[in-house]
């Protein structure tokens, strides 16, 4: 597996929407075109079944379809971080092995979902569960911290005792809870960790602070604008302002509906039940401001 060496930032990963057809199924070439486009323009990798890609909602013989997609495509396991989700410690593995064994060069592993109100110590032996059946293939873990979707945070204390355990499997952690305290204590405690920011309006001043990069929902519709702000810590008022619009709308369908904008293919707005798309209406609306901030990137497709 190609994971980043020492000295080597993670830099910027797409967390990629997926495009549906009518009948619910995977839009394979939609999808692999997106993948292209997004490593086209600068992504280091794509982030696959993760919370963007809705990825709860994918069954592991799903996963083994998308991959073979990837692969046939030429898609390179090192241009992969995979997603899991599960609460179940077995179904981690089973879903970590197939991404592992496809090279990802990580994976993006968050604590189980279903039960709340767990202290450190039961999160310590679900992830110490998980790790141990992976065995020696266990190795490129980002743990995913997103206690919006969760409401089971990592607390900054669980994560030095996972990587004190487990030194060779924990990789980063991922911060989407948009808390800069948090991604503060993050950057100051695990700073040789790659520690990435979800939450496009903290990058810039994460990576000023040491932060390797970020796994991006914008980075699916402007990759080519998210790169200053990974690569030099450069602030840009137009993300922070795109963000904002984009968090008035159920965050998933607003993502695709931006994408839909972009390329102007309107099938980009399908979301796979129990979400919706955004309507006719809110979607327009959320792409004219698109088109007030990045008027020459919009012309430009």
């Amino acid at each position: 597996m190609d994971v980043p060496q020492p000295g080597e930032r993670f830099g910027l990963s797409a967390a990629l929407t997926v495009p549906f057809r009518p009948d619910g199924g995977v839009d394979f070439p939609r999808f692999v075109a997106h993948v292209r486009r997004c490593l086209a323009q600068g992504c280091r990798t794509v982030t696959a079944f993760g919370t963007t890609g809705e990825g709860a909602a994918f069954s592991l013989a799903e996963r083994d379809r998308v991959l073979g997609a990837l692969a046939g495509a030429g898609i390179e396991g090192r241009q992969l971080v995979g997603g899991i989700s599960a609460s179940a410690a077995e179904d981690a593995v089973a879903q970590a092995r197939m991404a592992l064994d496809f090279g990802a060069d990580a994976v993006l592993l968050p604590p189980p979902f279903y039960f709340k109100g767990v202290g450190d110590d039961g999160l310590f032996a679900w992830f110490a569960r998980v790790f141990e059946q992976l065995g020696a293939a266990a190795r490129g873990v980002i743990l995913y911290h997103i206690p919006s979707v969760t409401q089971v945070p990592l607390s900054v204390e669980l994560v030095g005792r996972l990587r004190a355990a487990f030194p060779e499997v924990i990789l980063g952690v991922k911060d989407s809870s948009g808390s800069w305290d948090y991604a503060q204590a993050l950057l100051a405690q695990h700073h040789d960790l790659a520690i990435l920011i979800g939450d496009e309006r903290c990058l810039a001043a994460a990576v000023r602070l040491g932060g390797q990069g970020a796994i991006s929902g914008i980075a699916n519709i402007y990759p080519e604008a998210m790169l200053p702000l990974v690569q030099e810590g450069r602030d840009d008022e137009r993300i922070q302002r795109l963000v904002e619009a984009l968090l008035a709308y159920p965050v998933i369908p607003a993502v695709k509906a931006l994408v839909a904008h972009r390329t102007g293919d309107p099938a980009w707005l399908a979301t796979r039940a129990p979400l919706q798309p955004l309507s006719p209406a809110e979607a327009a609306r959320l792409g004219a401001v698109a088109d007030s901030l990045f008027t020459t990137m919009a012309e430009a497709g």
